[in-house]
């Protein structure tokens, strides 16, 4: 169990104690010691070193009269000249001057993964919280950040019943070595909830309100089952969504995204071969992308758990879902969803558990955080659309983000839209004309798995590495979610 506390690595590092004497220093923000001692293993422990090896430098008494002085030459922020917050100077200062601090930009400063795991696979012994966990302790590592100058941490997930259910974003923290102090919100805007928390984080910082906020997301699909929250609800007689109002409004119309991918693939004129072809090469870019340790460097190796939790010898560090023996033959011959149907489960996205995030500040919190970005948030935005075919709408919110940008889609260099099912990618590259070799380019939810609710920040994951193994300049994400909308976001590798 990874229920250590990075804080008390952290405060141990520079002399602390163990015993409950929390204090919150209001020049810096942050608790300096923290009371709950853990059992010290995994990520949290070589946190514990790295913190011990490259934290504070320590203070030594200067000439009589100068009091102490910084010595050595430690990476870490210095408490008294780093981490002082710019904003409560600017108070001190006026208002006239508060009024022309201006944070303005949003940067990803760490991303990680975890390697998606089949439904009752590798990753099924793992409890969300502590999955979500994971990745959280994995950030602050990277990063190399203080723990307990985390403003947020917010956390998108779908499927918010049973384990994934009363805010699974703090009972992640909770399990983390991230200190209490430190909040988290959870959020459910479907397939796009962990990209609309990058949005929340990015906003968050870009007002200067928060200065490093890590936007994240979890699904436990194996432990959670798709669907449950309503079907739960449901089987127990307390309705279902969706209520008169709706029903008056769209007379008849049964919602799906089933429906909806079948809706696309008509529309654009895509037949079962072209869906199955497209899904081969989404297993085919993934296995060449896995074969040349393309997705090393985002993946979080994880213990595999069993049923009860115990960790075994095995690591879990290559997504389950890749098949690197996939055949047009054997896709071909999958049933389709529907009786006549185009879309089958050879190209539709896989099941999968997985959590993934993103650890984001803005100018002020990259000088506390002494860190270089990996890439700036050039724009994000969200738009609502057609909720019968549903799985549309990223193709006019990718229209507007280009139009508010001013940016043509040939100045972009990758594109990752999520593969929900494989009319998705096809109808967006059909409508907006784009390049079919820049997109997915280390191939997506088809061979890689969809875990709802952490597939946004897992894509934007997957894109930041993939921008600064390729030396390229912009990368565009996109998914489509469930009751018609989208979000659009383009960064900029720095």
């Amino acid at each position: 169990m990874l229920s250590s506390s990075v804080h008390t690595a952290w405060a141990l590092a520079q002399g602390g104690a163990l015993e409950d004497r929390s204090r919150y220093d209001n020049k810096t923000r942050c608790f300096e010691t923290f009371p709950f001692p853990g059992d010290d293993t995994g990520l949290a422990t070589e946190l514990r070193q790295r913190i011990a090896d490259r934290a504070h430098p320590p203070l030594a008494l200067g000439p009589a009269g100068t009091g102490p002085k910084l010595t050595g030459t430690g990476a870490g922020p210095s408490p008294a000249r780093d981490r002082t917050p710019a904003r409560h100077d600017a108070r001190r200062r006026g208002p006239q001057q508060w009024r022309t601090t201006n944070m303005g930009e949003a940067f990803i400063v760490a991303a990680v993964r975890t390697a998606g795991g089949r439904r009752g696979g590798r990753l099924a012994g793992w409890h969300p919280a502590d999955l979500a966990a994971s990745v959280l302790d994995a950030l602050v590592l990277r990063s190399g950040a203080d723990p307990a100058c985390i403003d947020d941490v917010i956390l998108g997930c779908v499927g918010q019943a049973g384990e994934q259910a009363n805010n699974i974003a703090r009972n992640a923290v909770l399990s983390s070595g991230l200190p209490q102090s430190v909040p988290a919100a959870s959020v459910d805007r479907q397939c796009g909830s962990s990209q609309q928390a990058l949005h929340f984080a990015a906003q968050a910082v870009m007002s200067g309100c928060m200065d490093v906020v890590i936007a994240g997301g979890v699904e436990s699909m194996s432990r959670v089952p798709m669907g449950l929250p309503a079907s739960l609800a449901h089987k127990h007689g307390y309705g279902s969504p969706g209520g008169p109002a709706m029903q008056a409004r769209y007379p008849g119309v049964v919602f799906s995204q089933f429906t909806g991918a079948e809706m696309v693939a008509h529309k654009y004129g895509l037949s079962r071969d072209a869906l199955d072809r497209y899904a081969l090469q989404s297993h085919q870019r993934a296995s060449a992308a896995a074969k040349a340790g393309r997705f090393d460097a985002e993946i979080v190796p994880l213990a595999v758990r069993t049923a009860e939790g115990e960790p075994t010898d095995a690591l879990h560090a290559v997504d389950e879902g890749i098949r690197h023996d996939a055949s047009l033959e054997a896709m071909a011959a999958v049933k389709p969803i529907a009786e006549g149907g185009l879309c089958s489960a050879a190209n539709a996205s896989q099941i999968c558990d997985g959590a993934s995030g993103v650890l984001v500040a803005n100018a002020r919190g990259l000088k506390a955080l002494g860190a270089q970005p990996l890439a700036r948030i050039h724009h994000m935005s969200v738009l609502g659309h057609d909720p019968v075919i549903m799985l549309e709408a990223p193709i006019p919110a990718t229209r507007r983000a280009l139009d508010k940008t001013g940016l043509r889609l040939d100045a972009i260099d990758l594109f990752e839209v999520n593969e929900a099912f494989a009319s998705v990618p096809l109808a967006w590259l059909q409508a907006l004309q784009a390049d079919p070799r820049r997109l997915n380019v280390h191939g997506g939810a088809i061979a890689l798995g969809h875990p709802l609710g952490a597939s946004g920040t897992k894509l934007m994951t997957t894109l930041v590495h993939a921008l600064h193994q390729r030396k390229a300049r912009y990368g565009l994400q996109t998914m489509c979610e469930g009751g018609g909308m989208a979000n659009v976001t383009i960064i900029e590798r720095v």
